[in-house]
């Protein structure tokens, strides 16, 4: 068999060059996505930084472990607890102690800017050392690290000064940068007033007179590389690896997706190109199982061919996304591709599944027809609705309708998570386009009506092509339909949870202003005595929190928790209440929503606090589900240590907006605190439910889709239109001049793209259509939100890109006597 294979594919190589191309990126695409997904799995071993040069730490209690028939289960707290003040006073008597008290200063004019402050008495611990000038002596005195200096205009040196949401400071030194932070020192005493609450501490002291010392108290005491723990945000690795797996891990299975959806189409288009030379064969005395073998043989060829150079380019693209990652802030700055070799196997075996499985679904037909009937289906597709197409597409679809029906009656906030909207696209693109063939004709008629009422024959034969080769305008607009269908569906339903999301958060809030601090440290008592204290005005002031629930006696859930006073949260809010009453809620009380295992008003829930504290409180009011994102609601009493970082306030009646506004503003001058107006707010927060990662792996998503079916749709233009060069010709011996040829084929990429176009927004509608529904479940009425934008621009493109690659190679093939071509014979 390989003696025909193989000089079948030095001939005919042009006609294999498209699979190969196809193939050949999806590979790369699988093997990028793969390589990125195992080099995103493990971090490496971080040291110390800001305590490297630290003798020892010891560390209040941060985490929650509580007890379980299957095993303990483990949560972060939302806030840490200061290591006891008597295990402090032990610890004083042993040796030196510094208390760490960290905080953040925002530079006034640059939000983007944020420094991490310190106390001076800890700098020696990373350490920081003097390069120029002097330690802080005064309050209004700081000395910052070089790492940053170079961003503020004029450069800074000892005597500059900042203005800053923590005052006008004076910069009397400068320590070299260790790469880590941007860093400022004040003194200790401002760094007491400006951050009281310490949650560890620096003690040079014997260690195991240091273990005796804290022992029974839950505090942890940090050496040699455990002092890494002490860090800001020690957990930022594991964080950063979650976000990257989510992000690659989506990314990779909508590359399989696209990738196989294309590579099968342009295989399955590549191989229903030569029923004639199939049906040549067949006269000649070919069996359907020797075609079927040499198609199989054809296809593994070029398979393995293909799958090697996708992974030999994978090498280079590779690292080029992990460098973009890091570039665009989505990955650490320790982010890069190691040396893997599990993706490369899959990659591999995947792409020449592929192949083998496009070629063979194709030649299975072309195999079972008979000599006549393969010569007479080389012009016209006569039998487009296959009993299989209609098995399988029809399949999908209706397995898609079952699931999502099942889904709205039994969790409809589930087609409201990324995993879900992000997957269930995959069924319906792939059910529409095996009906495609079906409903083509119809619809690519439909679509040619008007070019058809043009003057001359132009739009008539662009429709006629178009009609008459269904199975050429199914496969040519399949690219079409995956892009179109995946934006739409990706930026719709982010558009629609968006909308929900705004329109759920005007429905609960009645303020007319919200003001939010400047820092992480949230507002301090003097602005919430200003605050209040101004007339007209009622005052919510909230803290964000957590509360934690053991629920079937195995699962530890965290939820988000909202601290407020009742009074002023009745004032100025609007909770979605099924039972209960917010005046109710008091500090042996919470509010719940329906998420909850246990929401019946009265009951009696055991949780524990953002701290750890155990309690047993009261459920004074249940609140619907909506988005999932309600959270529940308890007193300041219930979270001690949680800053305010947020103040609603709605004016009296008679109460002037503008005089309101000017007197909130000079109430938070200070503190440089923003004033919101409700709509400002309202349209912030639904915008900040997709999270900046999200938002880059949706495009990501997105742009791999659309580079890889642009590219697609290049390829499969080009050998359509070559494949056709002889009917071309035929045009061009009948009287048809060469811009009438240009312009027929130029209209009949147009009406292509048109009908992937229109399939694809078929499957956007019909995927955001179950979320809509589901929203509507859980009482969010809203319309769809569709991206008409980003659809006009991908349409446009594909179009583009159809037209420019169907005119160049029809023109050249013109160039050609007319004769010649048409006495070519396959």
């Amino acid at each position: 068999m390989l003696s025909i294979v193989l000089p079948t594919l030095r001939t005919r190589w042009t006609g294999f060059a498209g699979s190969f191309l196809a193939l050949a990126l999806g590979v790369t695409m699988l093997a990028t996505m793969g390589l990125a997904l195992a080099s995103s799995l493990r971090a490496p071993e971080r040291k110390p930084e800001r305590f490297a040069a630290a003798p020892l730490v010891v560390k209040g209690t941060d985490t929650l472990r509580v007890p379980t028939p299957i095993g303990e289960r483990v949560h972060k707290l939302a806030h840490p607890r200061p290591v006891p003040a008597r295990v402090v006073a032990r610890l004083r008597q042993l040796g030196p102690v510094v208390e760490d008290r960290s905080f953040d200063v925002r530079l006034r004019g640059d939000s983007n800017v944020t420094l991490a402050g310190h106390p001076w008495s800890t700098a020696a611990f990373a350490p920081y050392r003097l390069a120029d000038g002097r330690a802080p002596r005064a309050d209004d005195e700081v000395v910052v690290s070089r790492d940053w200096t170079h961003e503020y205009a004029p450069p800074l040196r000892p005597g500059s000064r900042l203005e800053t949401s923590r005052g006008r400071l004076r910069v009397v030194g400068i320590t070299e940068g260790l790469g880590f932070e941007k860093a400022l020192f004040s003194t200790d005493r401002r760094a007491a007033e400006l951050a009281p609450r310490s949650t560890q501490l620096v003690a040079d002291a014997d260690l195991s007179a240091v273990r005796e010392a804290v022992r029974g108290h839950g505090v942890q005491v940090l050496t040699g590389d455990a002092r890494r723990l002490a860090d800001a945000d020690p957990g930022r690795d594991s964080e950063a690896l979650t976000a990257m797996n989510a992000m690659f891990g989506t990314a990779g299975g909508i590359a399989t997706f696209v990738s196989a959806f294309v590579v099968a189409s342009t295989f399955a288009y590549a191989v229903a190109q030569r029923r004639r030379e199939f049906g040549l064969l067949r006269t000649a005395g070919a069996t359907p199982r020797q075609i079927r073998t040499m198609v199989l043989c054809e296809a593994l060829v070029v398979g393995t061919l293909a799958s090697a150079a996708g992974c030999a380019l994978a090498e280079y693209a590779a690292p080029a996304l992990a460098d973009w990652t890091v570039d665009e802030g989505l990955a650490p700055r320790w982010f890069a591709i190691g040396r893997h070799a599990w993706p490369y196997h899959a990659a591999f075996w995947t792409g020449l599944l592929v192949a083998v499985g496009g070629a063979a679904a194709a030649s299975w037909r072309a195999g079972r027809t008979a000599p006549t009937d393969a010569l007479r289906e080389a012009a016209v597709d006569s039998r487009a609705r296959t009993r299989g197409r209609w098995l399988a597409g029809g399949g999908l679809l209706v397995t898609a309708a079952v699931t999502l029906l099942l889904t709205l009656v039994t969790d409809p906030g589930d087609l409201l998570h990324r995993k879900t909207y992000i997957t269930r696209p995959m069924l319906l693109i792939t059910g529409v386009a095996l009906l495609a063939p079906v409903v083509v004709r119809p619809l690519a008629g439909l679509l040619a009506w008007l070019p058809a009422r043009l003057p001359g024959a132009v739009g008539m034969l662009a429709g006629r092509h178009a009609t008459t080769g269904v199975r050429r305008t199914a496969s040519l607009a399949a690219p079409v339909l995956v892009t179109v269908a995946l934006a739409g569906s990706l930026l719709g339903a982010g558009a629609t949870l968006n909308e929900a999301k705004d329109a759920e958060t005007r429905a609960r809030t009645s303020a007319d202003f919200v003001v939010t601090p400047a820092h992480d440290s949230g507002f301090d008592r003097a602005t919430l005595r200003r605050l209040r204290d101004l007339p007209g005005i009622d005052v919510s002031a909230t803290s964000s929190s957590a509360v934690y629930v053991l629920e079937e006696k195995t699962a530890l859930i965290a939820s988000p928790a909202t601290a407020a006073d009742p009074t002023g949260l009745e004032a100025t809010t609007r909770l979605p209440l099924v039972a209960g009453k917010v005046s109710r809620l008091d500090d042996d009380s919470i509010i719940v929503n329906e998420e909850w295992a246990q929401h019946t008003v009265g009951q009696r829930v055991r949780v524990w606090l953002g701290d750890g504290t155990r309690k047993t409180l009261r459920i004074a009011a249940v609140m619907r589900t909506g988005t999932g994102d309600n959270g529940v609601y308890i007193t300041p009493r219930n979270a001690p240590a949680a800053p305010v970082d947020r103040v609603s306030v709605r004016l009296a009646e008679d109460a002037d907006p503008a005089t309101a506004a000017a007197g909130l503003k000079t109430a938070v001058h200070e503190s440089g605190g923003r004033i919101h107006t409700a709509e400002e707010w309202c349209r912030d927060v639904a915008s900040a439910t997709t999270n900046r990662t999200t938002r880059a792996g949706l495009f990501l998503v997105l742009g791999i889709a659309l580079l890889y079916t642009g590219i697609s749709l290049a390829n499969t233009m080009v050998m359509s239109t070559s494949d056709r060069v002889r009917d071309l010709a035929l045009l061009r011996l009948t009287g048809a001049t060469r811009r009438q040829i240009r312009m027929t084929v130029a209209v009949e990429a147009v009406l292509v793209v048109a009908v992937g176009g229109v399939l694809g927004l078929l499957v956007a509608v019909l995927d955001l259509a179950g979320m809509w529904a589901a929203l509507g479940l859980l009482s969010v009425h809203v319309p769809l939100a569709l991206p008409w934008a980003a659809l006009g621009v991908v349409l446009g493109g594909c179009a583009l890109l159809a037209v420019l690659c169907t005119v160049i190679p029809a023109g050249l093939s013109l160039r050609r006597r007319a004769v010649d071509l048409a006495g070519v014979r396959e």
